[in-house]
């Protein structure tokens, strides 16, 4: 396997991770738990951004094309009409 394809997988798994502990947290009754999955969940977004920027420096990751003021106001109008 080559080292970006291996980047893609990482960072897809972490994401995958992320969404997963961001379920877990909305259902968590228990405060000490809920801490202890929220420090996990911080950790990997932060793991995950590095881990992003390493791999958008090598040209392993083309991130979108950047929303324009219009598609960014027409979302606020469309959240905000809900």
């Amino acid at each position: 396997m080559q080292e970006k394809e291996m980047v893609n997988d990482i960072l897809s798994t972490v994401n995958s991770s992320i969404t997963g502990y961001g379920s877990i947290i909305a259902q968590c009754d228990n405060p000490q738990l809920r801490q202890t999955i929220q420090t996990l969940r911080d950790g990997d977004e932060k793991f995950q951004y590095d881990l992003y920027k390493i791999a958008s420096q090598k040209g392993y990751y083309k991130p979108a094309a950047q929303a324009t003021e219009q598609e960014i106001q027409q979302v606020k109008s469309q959240l905000s009409q809900g």
